[in-house]
Parts: structure tokens; C-alpha cells; sequence
């Protein structure tokens, strides 16, 4: 026992230096990011002011609001900043005890969903959010004047880029499922409604259950998933399962 754990010990050290790394990263990301507070924020509000120039400002009702929606704001900046970082020491934590060819693939899967992951999070901010916001304050009128709060407006935003960052994951978790044999090529297909139903509550649960928002969500994370079914097919030629691969093992 004692010489089991004085050979894992090499592992925790080495896992203990990475986490210190990666935290002082994201501490010094999102402190830098906290300086640049007030630019930061004055650009997720921008396509708020474009969609409704007529908004004067925004508002917080809580002595500690303002400071709190920063803080996050800052930690989610610093979060993405330091992604990269990051995925490069979880890398050189796992390198070590991998093939070439294990190697080879955990870097193409890694390139692939990192740039997946910043192509969702782009249109979310660049496409969806603008559009989403402009029909959102199309029910002001002289009758009806917004006031929005300040961290509900940063929160909402944050929340439609993660959402669109991992829905843009979809294809690809999907080509890498029947390419590693875990799924048919056919499933997804064969399966759609369910997973539609799945799409639909996910939706439904990232945008807190606002019926306008969750249907502008469903809409592109259908098309994905759609575009997902066509790619298992052009690039699925993965393994066969079951016994297939126990008579290719023996």
C-alpha cells in the first residue's frame, strides 16, 4: 500500500503544480480584466444601445449589484482569456502517458472543439444576440420605457454565449461518437424526435423558461443538430461495435 502510494505521489505532485498554474492564470486574467471593467462592459452593452438607441442607460437596485455583475463579468473574461493556457497544461499534465497516435488525436479533438467552442461564442454575440435583443425591445413604446437591469443584462448575455459555444459542439461530439463506434452512423436520424424533445429543454432551462427566448435558441440548435446528422455521414466511417471489435481485438 505504502508503495503504491509513494508511486502515485510523482502524479499528485505534478497534478498539484498544473492546478497552481491554471488558477494563477485565471487570477491574473481576470484581474487584468476587472482593470478593463468599465470597456469590457461598455462592449457586451453595445448591441443593446444599437438595438434600442432610445435606452439611456442601465440600472442596479442593490448597493452591491454593480460591483458583483463586474466581479463575474471579470471571471468570465478571464475564464475564456486563460482557456487556451489551460487546455495547455491539462495537455502537459496527460502527454506524458499517451501514444503518438493518442497524442495525434487528443490534439485534433482539442484544435476542433476549442475552435467550435469561439465560432458559437462569435455568433452568439455577433449574430443571435443582436437580432434576439432588437426583437426583445420591440415592445417598448412611449407607454412602455425598459429599465434593465445591469446584471440581469450581463448574466442573459453570458448565458447566450455559453449556451450558443456549446451548442456549436453538437456536430462534432456527434462525428466523434460514430467515429469512435460508441453510436451508428444512422442513430441521430433514427432518433430525431427524442433528441429534438432534449433540444427543446435544454433550451428551455438556459434561458430560464422565457418562451420568445427558448424558441430562438431550439431554431439554430436544430439546424445543428441536423447539420451534425449530415456529418456523421460524410466523415463517420468510424469502428464497428460489439462483436465486431472483440473479433478485431482477438
Amino acid at each position: 500500500m505504502i508503495e503504491a502510494l509513494e508511486h502515485l505521489r510523482p502524479h499528485q505532485d505534478e497534478l498539484r503544480k498544473r492546478l497552481i498554474r491554471c488558477c494563477v492564470a485565471i487570477l491574473l486574467t481576470s484581474t487584468v480584466a476587472y482593470l478593463c471593467k468599465d470597456e469590457i462592459a461598455a462592449w457586451c452593452m453595445r448591441p443593446l444601445y444599437l438595438a434600442y438607441p432610445q435606452l439611456g442607460k442601465l440600472v442596479y437596485t442593490k448597493l452591491t449589484d454593480a460591483f458583483l455583475s463586474y466581479l463575474k463579468l471579470s471571471l468570465l473574461v478571464g475564464l475564456v482569456t486563460a482557456f487556451p493556457f489551460l487546455l495547455y497544461q491539462a495537455w502537459l499534465f496527460v502527454a506524458p502517458g499517451l501514444l503518438d497516435r493518442e497524442k495525434r488525436t487528443v490534439r485534433t479533438i482539442v484544435l476542433w472543439a476549442t475552435l467550435l467552442f469561439a465560432a458559437g461564442a462569435a455568433f452568439a454575440f455577433f449574430v443571435a444576440l443582436p437580432r434576439m435583443l432588437h426583437y426583445f425591445m420591440s415592445y417598448a413604446s412611449p407607454s412602455l420605457q425598459p429599465m434593465i437591469k445591469l446584471g440581469l443584462y450581463l448574466t442573459f448575455t453570458a448565458r447566450m454565449v455559453l449556451a450558443f459555444g456549446i451548442a456549436f459542439e453538437i456536430p462534432f461530439l456527434m462525428v466523434m461518437a460514430t467515429r469512435a463506434g460508441l453510436i451508428r452512423s444512422d442513430h441521430f436520424s433514427q432518433k430525431r424526435i427524442p433528441f429534438y424533445l432534449a433540444i427543446a429543454v435544454l433550451a428551455f432551462l438556459l434561458t430560464t423558461g422565457e418562451p420568445t427566448a427558448t424558441v430562438l435558441l431550439s431554431l439554430p440548435l436544430f439546424a445543428l443538430y441536423e447539420a451534425g446528422i449530415v456529418a456523421c455521414r460524410v466523415f463517420g466511417g468510424g469502428k464497428k461495435t460489439g462483436a465486431n471489435d472483440r473479433a478485431t481485438a482477438a
